[in-house]
This record gives C-alpha cells, structure tokens and sequence, in this order.
C-alpha cells in the first residue's frame, strides 16, 4: 500500500518497528526544511480538517522530524562546546583595539 502524504516511510501498519538512526531517511534533510515541515504540520493538525488517521499520520511524521531536529540541535551544540574548549575568550570591550602598549 503506497503511503500517504506527510506519512513517514517507517509508518508500517505491520508493527514492524521503526528504521534505526542509521537508516533515517529524514537524516538528509536539511535541519531549515524539516523545521519547516514540522511547522506545516502543527498547522494542518491546529486546522483541524484532518481525519484521524491522517492526524495519526502526521503525528508519526511530526514526532520522527522532532527527533531528526533534536539530534541535529545536539549534534551543533556539541560542536560549539569543542569550538569554546580554549579557543574562543570572552571579549574585553574596555582593551583597547590595538592590543596592550
């Protein structure tokens, strides 16, 4: 049975579990376009003209875009920490701009 739009390919009805991480197809989407997605999604859901099992649908498509834009939000911070571990030093706006005399 072909899935329906906004329903996320690991929605089998067979009660297979979902793909692992590693086989996350949402893991090439850009972090802009799945926000936007999610966005669009909690528009059509607050609409209201979506029957339960597309509400259903778009839940499991909403909930998997949440964990892709966790991840990725976690995966930055983490860079941000290595980045400050002693390369970056809070700014002295009092210095003057030509360094110490």
């Amino acid at each position: 049975m072909a899935r329906k739009p906004g329903e996320p390919a690991d929605a089998s009805r067979d009660g297979a579990p979902p793909a692992a991480p590693d086989d996350d197809p949402l893991a090439e989407i850009p972090f802009e376009q799945a926000l936007a997605e999610l966005e669009s999604i909690v528009a059509r859901m607050e609409g209201g003209s979506l029957s339960l099992e597309d509400s259903l649908a778009e839940y499991r498509r909403g909930a998997a875009l949440v964990a892709r834009c966790r991840r990725t939000l976690a995966d930055v911070q983490q860079q941000v920490r290595v980045l400050e571990d002693g390369l970056l030093v809070p700014l002295d706006v009092d210095a003057p701009a030509g360094g110490p005399a």
